[in-house]
């Protein structure tokens, strides 16, 4: 037989305060917390009268000591990472200067749930009470929490319609062509009276000039070097000229009047986190949107300079117009410059092989002189201009008959009709067989099939575009090459580095110590 259990009730204990005179005389600290997601005029209007009524709200009740007006201005609610104001203020109220924090609504404080209760939660630990006073809601209330979490909740909801509205709005810009600058970031424009972009000269002209840099041989780090020596403000108003600036200015198709939109797409609108756009959605390419900096010839140019300097791992520049122009005719490394008898009358700049002593086997390219090197570019270029009506004819044959680009348009608009008609027979494949019971071996089989046709039209398809964007640039080079021949109207009598800069794309160094001028893609 099991014995009844004994069960005896501890009462809670009560506690009792002593009353002072100071229990009577406290006044609650109480602070208030205003913010606009936006900064246009009438949101801070907006702003600024949250503040005024807040501070006036506040210092009216007796009961009351004003603490501070905490505000954000232009900042989204969505996240409390940014917010200086708040997060300021939740500081200040955990370490015991704040008793009451007035809000006018959940949407004011954050449109984030899990913000919004764990700042509440971790408030109230801390004895700080909240009043949102649209909803009517005291934190410390024993129903507070519960309509927090329903009211925080719409307030997300409501942030997830307005993200995807002005999501919509923008995609429909873009799809119509509007184009729309970071413009206190982009060097050489500003904001029109249109509000298309409009060219500031004074900027436009060192984005011209940091084209013609690259297009004579600097590197983009060369450049920077440059930019920051002469003290020209960065698109950012900084000093120092960062390297991936210098590459940005120089493969944004904006400078030439096109834009590309929606390269970048929001992923998730409570972090705002951006992703490059890869494919996952529609992007928009718009010709002559705004007027052009740099021409599209020079553009090109660089571009397809950038491709071929990619291929050069040893590429390098430096101050002199030699740098990146000589080639080894043995490794095809590039020549560097060194210095002979620095400390004495004897001192003589010498190019050689970069590597030169690299290898077991060094090359066996001589070094050279600049001044052997200026004197076979002056004769080189006598020489053309003593025959310079036939030099011109062949240039503009050889343009035409090799740089015919309808062979490569029409090739192109062929792989086009082939990866179209390819798409089709694959939604056709997967809808048959969602349609019809089949063999899954033989449709897996016939998919794959099309998916290797249609990858392998693709890369046809790269191919072809990379060929017609070469032969574009190079018939660019050929034109500009007959134009400078054609307007040197007598033989040259000494070096001159604008010339060398214009024609030359580069020398090559044989073993023999011979050079080979290669002049905007022909060899002389």
């Amino acid at each position: 037989m099991s014995l009844a259990k004994a069960i005896t009730v501890i009462p809670a204990a009560k506690k009792f305060s002593e009353i002072s005179s100071s229990t009577w005389t406290t006044k609650k600290r109480v602070a208030a917390y205003a913010r606009v997601s936006t900064d246009n005029e009438e949101q801070l209007s907006s702003f600024e009268a949250q503040r005024n009524y807040y501070a006036q709200y506040i210092r009216s009740k007796s009961e009351w000591s004003f603490v501070e007006v905490y505000a954000d201005e232009g900042i989204s609610a969505t996240s409390t990472k940014k917010r200086d104001g708040f997060n300021r203020m939740v500081n200040d109220a955990l370490d015991g200067k704040i008793d009451l924090i007035i809000t006018k609504s959940v949407s004011r404080f954050a449109r984030n749930t899990v913000d919004t209760l764990t700042t509440v939660r971790k408030l109230k630990e801390q004895g700080v009470e909240v009043y949102f006073e649209k909803e009517n809601i005291y934190t410390l209330d024993s129903k507070g929490e519960l309509l927090i979490t329903i009211m925080s909740s719409l307030a997300q909801e409501e942030s997830r319609s307005i993200s995807e509205n002005v999501t919509w709005g923008q995609r429909k810009r873009f799809a119509e062509g509007k184009v729309n600058l970071p413009y206190g970031q982009f060097l050489g424009y500003e904001k029109g009276e249109d509000n298309l972009p409009r060219i500031v000269e004074e900027e436009a002209q060192v984005v011209r000039r940091i084209y013609r840099l690259f297009l004579e041989g600097k590197t983009p780090s060369g450049i920077a070097k440059i930019l920051t020596d002469e003290k020209i403000p960065s698109p950012g108003g900084k000093e120092k000229w960062p390297i991936s600036t210098v590459r940005s200015i120089l493969t944004n198709e904006k400078y030439k009047g096109d834009a590309i939109l929606q390269k970048a797409f929001t992923v998730n609108f409570l972090t705002k986190k951006k992703k490059k756009n890869e494919g996952e959605i529609p992007m928009y390419y718009v010709e002559n949107s705004h007027p052009s900096i740099v021409s599209p010839d020079v553009f090109d140019q660089v571009q397809y300079e950038l491709k071929l300097r990619k291929k050069h791992n040893g590429y390098k520049t430096g101050v002199s117009c030699f740098s990146g122009r000589i080639k080894c005719g043995q490794c095809g490394s590039y020549y560097g410059s060194k210095v002979w008898h620095s400390n004495s009358k004897y001192r003589r700049v010498i190019w050689q092989c970069n590597h030169k002593y690299q290898d077991e086997e060094k090359c066996s390219t001589p070094h050279i002189y600049e001044e052997n090197l200026k004197k076979a570019f002056i004769e080189e270029l006598n020489r053309i201009l003593l025959n310079k009506d036939k030099v011109i004819s062949d240039l503009r044959l050889i343009s035409h008959e090799i740089f015919d680009l309808n062979k490569l348009i029409e090739k192109e608009m062929c792989i086009q009709n082939e990866i179209i008609i390819v798409e089709n027979l694959i939604e056709k494949c997967v809808k048959d067989n969602a349609l019809v019971a089949c063999d899954q071996e033989e449709y897996k089989a016939k998919y794959n099939e099309l998916l290797k046709r249609h990858e392998s039209a693709k890369a046809d398809l790269n191919t072809i575009g990379q060929q017609r964007d070469e032969a574009s640039t190079k018939r660019r080079g050929i034109e500009e090459l007959i134009r400078r021949i054609g307007e040197q109207e007598s033989i040259i009598t000494s070096f001159d580095e604008e010339l060398w800069l214009s024609l030359v794309d580069g020398v090559v160094v044989q073993p023999t110590g011979e050079f080979e001028f290669s002049l905007q893609g022909k060899i002389f």
